[in-house]
């Protein structure tokens, strides 16, 4: 394969976004013959330091070059031009299809969630899914089908936009029993996800220039909902305890924070836990200077050795917070259901934005889980899916430690779905993660959750999606990349 003699200058001043530079700019070679058809091309990292950009963004142009087809993917041989290109020119009129280029101009869309682009074959150690080869899908089939039989006038025309009333009733009764929140149905509102969640608060508080607050390492979906709505992303540090609160306090002296979006119960990606004192603190700082804190609990059902820690919101008397939930992690990712709990002026605003983007959820879904939870079949789901997670923590770092002894180091947290890890110096944990791959082993390292770009030598290895055995193999993998590596000659 020929290697891509790379002539490319990007313009910082530009409104067109870095990544969409980058990938106008490995389209415009394959056009002029400059790049051909299985020519390779340079890695991310390597492309990201000849340019002098995160690594992000040139994922960013990867992926959007990988859905449009110009490039490939192929284990052991990295990204290569693609071997079958799309159409190449749109003089010639065709009817076959939708036309791929736009007619008109299209404003630079934000980057969506980095996919992890798993290689056949490949195990993923993913940092933030379920297992869904546990979920209850024959309970859920048949709560449906009751569904669709017992009320089907009333389930398959329009309703409530906040969702159906006896499925938040009984997300009331189970965060009253299991997070202390004293909520009633009327203060839910059921949405397709966490995401779509945190997307609707967004659309309801944020205004462009409003300064919002992020974890320095977060959920990069969630930031990026944020920037969309023109908001100023400011990431706080974190350390052992969580978030630190000085910075928090600093910023909201200056009067012009909007609100902070956290993960206090097992913080996203690092997996510790919010101290007591920085909980209280944050509730203080909120109500004396009036901003939102905008809680995500994301995977409270998982609690291994302890009881879970509760929520801000569950201290909450002033109005300040507004809680993020989710079903999709304890049922399956696919069946789209998470909810909003906020005070109730706030939430008014979050349903008419969500009336105006989505009309409602699927209401017989919603009926279906709201008889499971009445039943304690999603109770007993969950206990099922703790007692083998639990399992599989424990094997992931028995493992660890047995293959990697010092090189690696971590704390086993108390609950969660994945381990935050830490590599020595002897290689880039960024270079582990290429090698990994090539290897059939795919994780996500500090960058790809980093708010303010910083490199670090961490990696979010989850547990929660592979079984023991996988487990396992995924480790022995790891430790073949690392193998490679200490084995083959420095560059730098």
């Amino acid at each position: 394969m020929a290697r891509w003699d790379l002539a490319l200058e990007l313009d910082r001043r530009s409104d067109v976004p870095l990544y969409r530079q980058i990938a106008q700019a490995v389209t415009n070679d394959i056009r002029r013959g400059r790049l051909r058809p299985s020519d390779a091309l340079p890695g991310t990292r390597t492309l990201a330091r000849i340019l002098g950009v995160q690594r992000l963004t040139v994922l960013a142009a990867y992926d959007e070059l990988l859905a449009e087809g110009w490039i490939a993917t192929r284990p052991a041989r990295g990204t290569m031009v693609s071997p079958e290109l799309p159409e190449l020119s749109s003089r010639a009129p065709t009817h076959e299809g939708v036309p791929a280029r736009a007619g008109f101009d299209v404003p630079p869309s934000p980057p969506g969630e980095l996919p992890y682009n798993v290689p056949a074959g490949a195990l993923l150690f993913a940092p933030n899914r379920p297992d869904v080869r546990l979920a209850p899908a024959e309970l859920i089939g048949r709560a449906y089908r009751r569904a669709l039989r017992s009320a089907p006038a009333t389930l398959l025309g329009y309703g409530r936009p906040q969702g159906h009333e006896r499925l938040r009733e009984a997300i009331a009764k189970m965060l009253a029993s299991t997070r202390a929140i004293a909520a009633s149905a009327d203060d839910i509102c059921i949405t397709r996800g966490s995401q779509m969640a945190t997307a609707l608060l967004a659309r309801a508080l944020i205004r462009p220039g409003d300064i919002i607050a992020v974890e320095e390492l977060t959920y990069r979906p969630a930031l990026e909902t944020f920037r969309v709505m023109g908001a100023r992303i400011v990431a706080i540090p974190l350390d052992a305890e969580g978030v630190k609160i000085e910075p928090i306090a600093q910023l909201a002296k200056l009067g012009n924070l909007r609100a902070i979006h956290v993960t206090p119960h097992h913080q996203f990606p690092t997996t510790v836990t919010l101290s007591a004192a920085r909980r209280l603190r944050l509730l203080d700082l909120a109500r004396t200077h009036r901003f939102a804190i905008f809680e995500e609990d994301y995977d409270h059902e998982f609690h291994y050795d302890e009881p879970p820690v509760l929520p801000l919101a569950s201290a909450d008397r002033w109005g300040v917070v507004a809680y993020i939930g989710t079903l999709s992690k304890v049922v399956a990712p696919a069946l789209r259901v998470g909810y909003v709990v906020a005070p109730r002026l706030l939430l008014r605003a979050v349903i008419a934005h969500r009336l105006h983007i989505d009309v409602q959820g699927d209401r017989v879904l919603e009926f279906a889980l709201a008889e499971l939870m009445e039943q304690g079949e999603i109770q007993r789901a969950v206990r099922r899916a703790r007692r083998e997670y639990r399992a599989r923590r424990d094997i992931l770092a028995q493992s660890l430690r047995r293959t990697f002894g010092d090189s690696l180091t971590f704390e086993v947290p108390a609950g969660g779905i994945a381990l935050w890890v830490r590599s020595d110096d002897a290689i880039d944990i960024d270079d582990w993660a290429d090698e990994a791959r090539r290897c059939g082993a795919v994780i996500a390292t500090a960058p790809t959750f980093a708010a303010n770009g910083r490199s670090r030598p961490f990696a979010r290895l989850g547990f929660a999606a592979l079984d023991r055995a996988e487990i396992l193999e995924g480790v022995r993998r790891l430790a073949m990349a690392r193998r490679r590596l200490l084995r083959a000659p420095r560059t730098d």
